[in-house]
């Protein structure tokens, strides 16, 4: 028999602003899946800065139309599958909407290039924690970057989510962290991850910091999500032949599809400028988007590999989903306000 109701509550849009005055709570009708797509009943939904844009209408690489709910990450039941995936049903996981929005309900249509089975018995607030943040920190630290043990990383925006995994990843692998945020509560919170040494870039000069604790060599790996506000006292903080990881621009987003690096400076660096952005893509898909558009997304094998080794690093107890907040599902505009407002630490997750 199907229990699953005829409607959701789902929050949603019809013009951008504010979280706290754009999003409308509504009964909406539940979204069937199509050939290849999951329904997932949504458990939990981790907040991300990347959300804003899509509620207050900033930089985004495609604009969806209204009226429709944000979020970009789920993590609940697949409760339906599409004709071909039918081998999905019933398995707890952690997900991206169809189109990148979506995940503010209580059901969303995924599609299973970026879904990731995630074991029952991990808690729902860890599971709910562990796809964006510790997926992109490994593509950064790991793949892209080669890091090695002994290594010095120089993490910005340390206290987020993203920040958060990688101090973690980082010092598992057996490197030494320095640590940037904004208030003395985002450094604790830093240091009791494993930051080595902590710096208040509101009120510290990180690259000094940096100099001294490094006898004047630098670091090895820059991990940056701020952009423009770093980039450059950054790259007088890098040591030769160190690598700089961009993956975000949380300083100003307006830069995001702007000609901004100048390459004399990069050349004079002596460094190697990694990009990355956590998109997974099956072969053909990564074939037809490189073909058309240049672009190289990560491969789905990829990301199952990368799943596999945070769940098990997870389960020995290595790493601990660095969950800083949990609210309710009816909390969730005034707690993307306060993400937006910087005033969370980890990652804020919306338990249904």
């Amino acid at each position: 028999m199907n229990t699953t109701p005829a409607q959701m509550h789902a929050w949603r849009l019809h013009e951008y602003g504010q979280p706290v005055d754009v999003l409308k709570l509504e009964q909406v009708d539940i979204p069937e899946p199509g050939d290849g797509e999951l329904r997932v009943k949504v458990l939990g939904i981790p907040f991300n800065l990347n959300d804003l844009e899509r509620v207050t209408g900033g930089n985004m690489m495609v604009k969806p139309e209204f009226p429709y709910s944000p979020r970009m990450e789920v993590m609940g039941l697949v409760e339906k599958c599409g004709d071909g995936c039918e081998a999905w049903h019933g398995k707890h996981v952690v997900a991206m909407p169809a189109g990148a929005h979506g995940g503010y309900a209580e059901y969303a249509i995924c599609a299973p290039v970026s879904a990731f089975e995630v074991p029952k018995e991990i808690p729902l607030r860890d599971a709910a924690a562990m796809y964006f943040p510790y997926h992109l920190a490994w593509l950064c630290l790991i793949e892209r970057a080669g890091l090695q043990a002994g290594e010095t990383v120089l993490v910005h925006a340390a206290a987020g989510s993203v920040g958060s995994a990688a101090i973690q990843l980082a010092v598992n692998a057996g490197a030494r962290v320095i640590a940037t945020a904004g208030s003395n509560e985002k450094l604790e919170w830093c240091r009791k991850l494993g930051a080595e040494i902590t710096v208040n870039y509101s009120s510290d000069d990180f690259v000094a910091i940096v100099k001294e604790a490094t006898e004047k060599k630098g670091v090895d790996i820059v991990f940056d999500t701020v952009g423009p506000a770093v980039m450059e006292q950054s790259l007088s903080a890098i040591a030769y032949n160190g690598r700089y990881i961009m993956m975000g621009f949380s300083s100003d987003k307006t830069v995001a599809d702007e000609k901004s690096l100048v390459p004399r400076r990069l050349a004079l660096s002596n460094i190697s400028l990694c990009a990355v952005m956590l998109a997974y893509a099956d072969e053909p898909m990564s074939y037809f988007l490189n073909d058309s558009m240049g672009w190289n997304f990560v491969p789905a094998a990829l990301g199952e590999k990368i799943n596999k080794i945070i769940i098990s690093l997870v389960q020995k107890g290595a790493l601990k989903p660095a969950v800083g907040r949990i609210v309710n599902f009816d909390d969730i505009p005034q707690t993307l306000q306060d993400l937006a407002d910087r005033k969370t630490v980890g990652k804020v997750i919306a338990l249904l």
